[in-house]
């Protein structure tokens, strides 16, 4: 096992939550703000450009996206993901949770599957939905986008 990685014996829990996390917004404090109540220690995996296949691409880069992210004092750790397996941080963190977002794509199921067949024991659980709090509130980086378009477009 690296120095790096996260050792069982530990008393802290460490959750990993992952995301593109482009235009930060209520929504993705809200994520982490569960994420990190999972658990004692939060690190956040970054998505590089190359793993958002399911979605427009970032505005911003990955560098920016990690740093942003990074700033918020709920988050303990940010990184870049790997580029090529999406998996090769969670074997280097060991993790006791990953915690993903309400709205997601991944299947919990096939990340628990991933996650056996791999050798490594690890809860998958997801966050709730965030409810605007006010009026006009985004909570997704595609409406805040829209919402410029209008305006400024």
């Amino acid at each position: 096992m690296s120095e790096n990685a996260h050792t069982k014996a530990e008393a802290d829990r460490l959750v990993v939550a992952q995301g593109t996390f482009d235009i930060l917004h209520p929504g993705h404090v809200h994520y982490l703000e569960q994420a990190a109540a999972m658990g004692d220690r939060l690190v956040v995996i970054v998505a590089r450009p190359t793993n958002v296949d399911h979605k427009a691409a970032p505005i911003c880069s990955a560098n920016q996206r990690r740093e942003l992210v990074d700033a918020l004092e709920v988050v303990d750790e940010a990184i870049l993901g790997d580029t090529e397996d999406i998996f090769r941080p969670i074997e280097r963190l060991e993790p006791d949770v990953i915690a993903l977002g309400h709205d997601q794509h991944h299947d919990p199921e096939a990340i628990r599957a991933e996650l056996a067949a791999r050798g490594l024991e690890c809860g998958v659980e997801r966050a709730s939905a965030r409810e605007p709090q006010y009026e006009d509130e985004l909570l997704s980086t595609r409406l805040i986008i829209e919402r410029i378009l209008r305006r400024r477009g």
